[in-house]
This record gives C-alpha cells, sequence and structure tokens, in this order.
C-alpha cells in the first residue's frame, strides 16, 4: 500500500471495518510468493517505518475506541532469499541475518507477530525463535523451502502461529485430478466422493430446506 502514510491510512481503515489482523511486508509491488525466486524488498529503514506506521495506526485506534479494539498487526520479512543487496551481507549470504535484523527492529516498533519466510533448516527455525521476542508464525509450505515440521514441535521450536496456505487446496487439485481420471476410465468415483446427502449438508442445502419450511405459509 505504498509508504509509510500509505500504510498507516489503511491500517486504520481496516480497523474501522473490524479487521482483526493485517500483515505488513516488506516486498516491492507487486510482491511475489515467499517461496519463489526473484523476490525483491523495500531498505530496511522504509520497511521499519511501514511497520512503524502500522502500529501507530493499531494504537492511535486503541486510544479512540478502547484497549484490544484495534487490529493485531504482523510484521513479515522476506529479507532471506531475496535478491536485492539490503537483504545481503558479507556474513550470511542467504540473507538470514538481515531478517533477523529486521525481525528484530519491528517487534522494538510495536508488532505484535513477526512472520520470517522460509527459513531453509530447522536450526534457522530454530535460533530466529531463540533471538526474535513475541509471538511468530510459520509458514508449512509442502516441496517449498522451508522443512515440514509438526505443530508440536513448532511449538517447542517457539513458534505461535502455523499457517498451512497450499494444503487444502493442492489437495483439492490432486482430487480433482483423480477424479478425472476414473471417469476418462470409466470407473466408479464412489470412493473419491462425498454422499449426494453430505455435499448438501455442507455446503448449506439442508439448512435452506429446514429454514423453508420453518417460513413457509399455508
Amino acid at each position: 500500500y505504498g509508504n509509510a502514510v500509505n500504510a498507516k491510512r489503511t491500517v486504520f481503515g481496516y480497523a474501522r471495518s473490524g479487521m482483526a489482523g493485517l500483515m505488513i511486508e516488506d516486498q516491492v509491488a507487486p510482491k511475489r510468493c515467499g517461496h519463489v525466486s526473484g523476490k525483491s524488498i523495500i531498505s530496511f529503514d522504509d520497511a521499519v517505518q511501514r511497520v512503524k506506521a502500522a502500529c501507530d495506526a493499531r494504537d492511535e485506534y486503541e486510544s479512540l475506541y478502547g484497549p484490544g479494539t484495534g487490529p493485531l498487526v504482523l510484521a513479515r520479512t522476506d529479507a532471506l532469499l531475496a535478491t536485492t543487496t539490503t537483504a545481503q551481507n558479507e556474513e550470511n549470504d542467504d540473507g538470514f541475518d538481515e531478517a533477523i535484523r529486521r525481525c528484530l527492529a519491528f517487534v522494538e516498533v510495536g508488532a505484535d507477530m513477526t512472520f520470517l519466510e522460509a527459513p531453509r533448516t530447522k536450526q534457522q527455525m530454530i535460533d530466529y525463535c531463540s533471538i526474535v521476542p513475541k509471538p511468530k508464525l510459520a509458514n508449512m509450505l509442502e516441496y517449498g523451502n522451508t522443512p515440514i515440521t509438526s505443530p508440536a514441535e513448532l511449538k517447542q521450536m517457539g513458534y505461535t502461529m502455523a499457517a498451512y496456505p497450499l494444503t487444502l487446496l493442492s489437495a483439492s487439485i490432486k482430487a480433482m485430478q483423480q477424479s478425472l481420471d476414473l471417469i476418462k476410465r470409466g470407473e466408479s468415483t464412489d470412493d473419491m466422493i462425498l454422499t449426494f446427502d453430505e455435499t448438501k449438508d455442507i455446503v448449506g442445502f439442508n439448512w435452506y430446506a429446514k429454514e423453508e419450511d420453518r417460513y413457509k405459509t399455508e
């Protein structure tokens, strides 16, 4: 959403609409998936000011409407594996040190939670959790850069929340492919699908039928 002032206005507007939380990123626009190549990020100072502005918007909203009414601010960095020189340094050419530096700065200016995207090893995950205070998000993208780790182990590492952004989409695509293959071969899809009544119940047909009976006239 542009510079720090744009970010602040956006966060305050979302707070007014009742949004529970927002993620503020340090990629340039248009952004890329955190697990693909070619990521570029804004400078350290611009990234920190953007997060600070978002936190100021949250705090100013809460000063008007009471504690806890503002949105949670989740600050994300893609400095790890970014292609820009701002994410590089002589000691660590994959940007891990810069990513940690940014997360610490985000916490310092008031972020409620941080998200260091795409750590490549469990040791990086452990180091991130041990160095950076406050709640942290883990992104569990199957076949991505980050080792898939059980919820119990993530909790032990120090993570607070885990996202599985493509698991259900990928599983749905695979199920569709398998079902189409069965149809093509002329075989039954019964083992791949729900019963019609189960489907109606999940999408709400059965509930609407009961409501229809509730309000029908003679």
